[in-house]
């Protein structure tokens, strides 16, 4: 059950007053799922639990025989599978009927001088659990989960003489108080690859309503080089819920721009071009006389000299969502240069090559993938298909995968 928070992108510095660029909702699918999870979890730690010695008197009239609880360990339990419900404005309610667990242990007894002692078996049946976990942020703006309350019941005579429900309750708070802390030393920023850095820091507080936990994100790329800010902002928009699936996650343009934003200001999106990248087979060579009849004076103020293409985006290439596709707008630009026999380079000329040119966005081996379409053969049409087909590898949980995703894109 809990296991599943940490999969919602691991949160945590605040960033309030910003317009929220991914959105995450898990749904009531979602969180069943999670609670056959939670029940293994469970047991496991109800299992592995510590308990205390028990120290006691029991007045018989003509004294106190004080006795002794010790070495009291869990042999056995059974733990039926959770019912967990999202609790409005709170967090999540579970609920956990007929839990049975066995303990053995030794005991110890004095009265006076007369002392006895030996082990025990105890069993204890229809132990229902309730608890609420409390889910928000705290004052450093890391995402946070608390235990509300937590409630543990069994039959009376159990209860009072062994203290068996009673080591419940701090079992599930002091695990909740673990997932707390490791969410609080999480990583604000995920390296996706080595040039971009992702930021996922919450624009608001988490929202739980009946059906559903929702959260904002900032949802920016950076460059590993500088962490600047991009000169635009992300602009409001809707996930919709579908209760179909598990959890959905809302992309807008704003991330996959601040992508763009970051490769341009780190000089990434630039590349040179010498003959020897032509494959052979080719009638056109990069040199001069192949350019002759493009450009006549080529060939005659520079005969018969190798050339290089220096090729770049002039400004930020700039990515906006249609219905089913994305296009982008790319403001590239290519200088051309005559390699001289003692191998410098004279300038030739500057071609600006404004491209634009849609596709779709896909997602295939855990990462975020894009596929050409409908282009017109150029050098950047080339170099943005590679970049889109390499992908963004997107930020998954050990043991945790995306099963059977489903990827919509729709127009702001």
């Amino acid at each position: 059950m809990l296991s599943l928070l940490i999969l919602l992108l691991n949160l945590t510095n605040h960033a309030f007053g910003q317009n929220p660029a991914i959105k995450a909702i898990l749904t009531n699918k979602g969180l069943q799922y999670a609670s056959h999870i939670g029940a293994d979890w469970m047991q496991e730690k109800i299992g592995s639990m510590i308990i205390p010695d028990v120290r006691g008197g029991v007045h018989i009239g003509i004294g106190t025989v004080n006795y002794v609880l010790d070495g009291i360990s869990v042999s056995g339990c059974d733990v039926p599978e959770p019912s967990v419900e999202f609790y409005e404005g709170v967090g999540l309610k579970a609920v956990i009927s007929g839990l049975s667990i066995s303990f053995t242990g030794n005991w110890h007894t004095r009265f006076g001088i007369i002392t006895d002692g030996g082990s025990f078996d105890l069993a204890v049946f229809n132990v229902d659990v309730a608890s609420v976990v409390q889910i928000g942020s705290d004052c450093s703006g890391h995402i946070s989960i608390s235990s509300e309350n937590c409630d543990a019941k069994i039959d009376e005579a159990s209860i009072n003489f062994h203290g068996g429900a009673r080591y419940i309750c701090p079992v599930v708070e002091e695990h909740v108080t673990d997932l707390e802390r490791h969410l609080a030393e999480m990583q604000v920023s995920f390296k996706v690859n080595s040039a971009l850095v992702l930021d996922v820091p919450l624009t608001n507080s988490p929202l739980v309503d009946s059906i559903s936990l929702g959260l904002d994100l900032k949802g920016e790329f950076y460059s590993v080089q500088s962490h600047t800010d991009p000169p635009f902002k992300a602009e409001p928009f809707n996930l919709p819920e579908d209760n179909d699936h598990m959890l959905s996650l809302g992309l807008s343009e704003f991330t996959v721009n601040s992508a763009s934003y970051a490769y341009f200001s780190a000089g990434l999106l630039q590349a040179q071009i010498n003959d020897s990248m032509i494959p052979k087979t080719s009638p056109f060579r990069l040199n001069t006389t192949s350019f002759g009849p493009l450009i006549p004076q080529l060939p005659k103020l520079f005969p018969n000299m190798l050339m290089e293409l220096q090729v770049y985006a002039r400004d930020v290439p700039m990515f906006s969502f249609q219905a089913d596709k994305v296009t982008l707008k790319f403001p590239g630009a290519v200088k051309a240069f005559a390699i001289q026999p003692n191998a410098s380079w004279t300038p030739l000329f500057k071609l600006n090559v404004d491209s634009i040119f849609s596709g779709v966005i896909r997602i295939s081996e855990e990462k975020l993938k894009g596929l050409m379409e409908l282009i017109t053969l150029n050098y950047w049409c080339l170099f943005v298909a590679a970049k889109l087909e390499e992908g963004i590898v997107l930020p998954t949980m050990h043991h945790i995968h995306l099963v059977n995703p489903a990827l919509k894109i729709q127009e702001v």
